[in-house]
């Protein structure tokens, strides 16, 4: 006997409680704060739907999805350029943790 299973486990945005909340780590673009269901299919058809515990952060142009809790990079308005170095450092910081020059 011979059975063939195709079927899986996917997430699905249900509703977008903020918009542009911050940068995807993957492609750059800006993430939306979502409430998101997980979807059982078999062969392709949803067959059950029930709702995520946590509010994820999610991209709609590479389709993943953060948790809420996840650290998103800081926003250009949060970061300063160090002069010596030139790399991106967060506001709060006095020196430069690359190179250790004042900020």
């Amino acid at each position: 006997m011979f059975f063939f299973f195709v079927g899986g486990l996917q997430q699905e945005v249900r509703q977008v409680l903020k918009s542009a909340v911050g940068k995807c780590t993957y492609c750059g673009n800006s993430v939306d704060l979502v409430n998101s269901d997980k979807v059982l299919k078999l062969f392709f058809v949803p067959v059950w739907q029930w709702p995520a515990k946590d509010p994820l952060y999610h991209c709609s142009y590479c389709k993943n999805f953060f948790p809420y809790n996840y650290s998103l990079p800081a926003t250009m308005e949060e970061t300063l350029l160090c002069r010596i170095c030139e790399r991106t450092v967060e506001a709060d910081f006095r020196f430069c943790p690359f190179c250790g020059s004042e900020l």
